[in-house]
């Protein structure tokens, strides 16, 4: 972790490249004394409020869900948040990852930060110190319906506060779980409403968004990088990313992504050699327009997303000396949808990955059957387009919106849910598959430019020695399986500027 701090502004957003930066090596985390101040005077106007009032405040002296209608006595109201941690945090499925809590721990303290959520400023800095100390809450796949906040991840998030749960172990490079066993300096008593505050919130779904929108530029700037390799490996024609081609089509991201295969490929001695075909199939000619798309779609995406982050989304929301309104900001329909579109988005570039393997495989433009030098003795990579195909198939399935369906619970009182939580983790499946279709692509193109001798660009050629270090060309059989995880990680680990990414 690094040893500078950023500190948590109520009035400063988070964007992307920050949460990229935090993703690719942790920081720690502080308060601005402007987000303490926020925080103390949102406290204290509460409980003046509190004491003042003779009225049901939800939540507050409340039930929750269907039971708001039960008034709770004033001398239970800290065990009352205290049970709505314990009581919600009812996740199953797998674990997600120490990074997605990372993430979910720096939001939900952004949150609070702005002085609406009536928490003490003792309970934000615990919520820090998890993630200043490498004390990870483990936070499940599946408890919450992406409405009244993302439930049962965030009370496992907060469970630690009360001194229970689970947390990955550091000492075992957070590859494995132990109990949660606190100092009791440690544990938050938890004040009227901070229990609610904790869980009412989209910050699982926001995590998993910015997690996945990250991965997802990796995804763009790869599949435009390989695909380059495809094309020289194919010897496909300049002519579909000219620039004059694209200036007369009013689309942004196909102008972004015509202009990335042109760099890509400008030194290219086979990119600019003369063809004697006229035409090359759609998943060569028409990249612009599908990676475009898209690319596109991260745009949009992204604008969601950090708007999100930066947004209060737990209920009720005070606004001192005015009113305590309940409301429904942690209801997940803007970034549910926009989660199910991105989905659509990094499954599309995977679609047509796997097309330009078929391409490759099929003995056409002088490349032997399945890039082997002696096909029949060796089936070469006849198999991993079966791979590629399999996942693409899993995809469409997987592309079904989430945010379509909805069901109702809490005795009918939260009718109409946004299941934003499931867009956000079949998501993170969709990412997963996508990055072995490339995985797959990089394999055969690399394969294809080494068996027909073909040449490409300087910066290509240097893209492939370094691969070419990990996997090095097939001669002959050889088990596959080890490559194809060899080139996901390399992908994975390999290291790419912002500046790239976030065109």
């Amino acid at each position: 972790m690094k040893t500078t701090p950023i500190s948590i502004h109520p009035n400063r957003d988070i964007d992307l490249g920050l949460v990229a930066d935090f993703l690719n090596q942790p920081f720690p985390l502080e308060l601005s004394e402007e987000a303490k101040e926020e925080i103390s005077k949102s406290v204290d106007w509460m409980m003046d409020f509190i004491e003042k009032s003779d009225r049901p405040i939800y939540g507050i002296n409340t039930g929750f869900g269907s039971l708001c209608e039960t008034s709770i006595d004033g001398k239970d109201l800290n065990q009352l948040q205290a049970n709505l941690v314990m009581s919600h945090a009812v996740g199953t499925g797998d674990r997600l990852s120490p990074e997605i809590s990372r993430l979910m721990l720096w939001f939900k303290a952004h949150s609070l930060s702005k002085g609406y959520s009536g928490v003490k400023v003792s309970t934000v800095q615990r919520l820090l110190e998890l993630n200043n100390q490498d004390l990870l809450p483990v936070v499940y796949e599946f408890g919450s319906l992406g409405a009244s906040g993302d439930l049962a991840p965030l009370a496992h998030l907060s469970l630690p506060l009360i001194g229970k749960g689970e947390i990955w172990d550091v000492n075992l490079d957070f590859k494995e779980v132990k109990t949660f066993q606190p100092n009791k300096s440690f544990i938050e008593e938890l004040g009227p409403k901070e229990g609610l505050a904790l869980l009412n919130g989209t910050q699982f779904m926001s995590s998993i968004g910015a997690f996945a929108l990250i991965k997802a530029y990796r995804i763009s700037y790869f599949a435009d990088l390989i695909a380059a390799l495809s094309i020289d490996a194919f010897n496909a024609r300049p002519e579909p990313f000219d620039e004059r081609l694209h200036l007369v089509r009013k689309h942004n991201g196909q102008r972004k992504v015509a202009e990335r295969m042109r760099n890509l490929l400008m030194d290219s001695e086979t990119f600019q050699a003369h063809k004697e075909h006229v035409q090359d199939p759609y998943s060569f000619r028409c990249i612009p327009q599908v990676h475009g798309a898209s690319h596109a779609v991260l745009e949009y995406v992204r604008k969601v997303v950090e708007d999100e982050i930066n947004s209060v989304t737990d209920n009720p929301t005070l606004f001192r000396n005015e009113a305590i309104l309940s409301g429904g900001n942690f209801h997940g329909q803007p970034i549910a949808m926009a989660l199910d579109y991105l989905a659509l988005a990094i499954s599309e570039w995977g679609s047509i990955s796997e097309r330009r393997v078929y391409q490759l495989i099929s003995a056409s433009r002088g490349l032997s059957a399945f890039l082997i030098s002696k096909p029949g003795l060796n089936s070469g990579f006849m198999i991993p387009q079966y791979t590629a195909a399999s996942i693409a198939s899993r995809n469409k399935a997987l592309c079904m919106p989430a945010s379509a369906d909805s069901i109702p619970s809490s005795n009918n009182q939260e009718d109409h849910v946004s299941m934003g939580a499931n867009s956000a983790t079949k998501l993170l499946k969709i990412v997963e598959n996508v990055e072995s279709i490339l995985a797959i692509e990089l394999m055969n193109a690399s394969q294809a430019l080494w068996l027909s001798g073909r040449k490409t660009s300087a910066f290509l050629e240097q893209f492939l020695k370094t691969y070419r270090e990990i996997v090095p060309p097939l001669e002959k059989d050889r088990v596959l399986f080890e490559d194809l995880r060899k080139t996901e990680h390399f992908l994975r680990s390999t290291h790419v500027d912002n500046e790239l990414l976030f065109i």
